[in-house]
């Protein structure tokens, strides 16, 4: 998946998770556990993405 195709998801994530929140009127409601886990995921993928191009730009300049 595309970096914006994962913000993107991301967004929605974010948007289901506080619906999910409202309506269930619970975090710990299975259903909103489940979106959080997946919008959990997400951000993790893109932090190491960011990470390995951090280091990708640093391996570059040190040659």
């Amino acid at each position: 998946m595309e970096k914006k195709e994962m913000l993107e998801r991301l967004q929605d994530l974010r948007k289901k998770l506080y619906e999910a929140a409202e309506a269930k009127g619970s975090l710990t409601d299975p259903v909103v556990l489940a979106i959080s886990e997946e919008a959990d995921g997400l951000i993790v993928e893109l932090q190491q993405r960011q990470r390995e191009q951090r280091l990708e730009k640093q391996m570059k300049k040190g040659l």
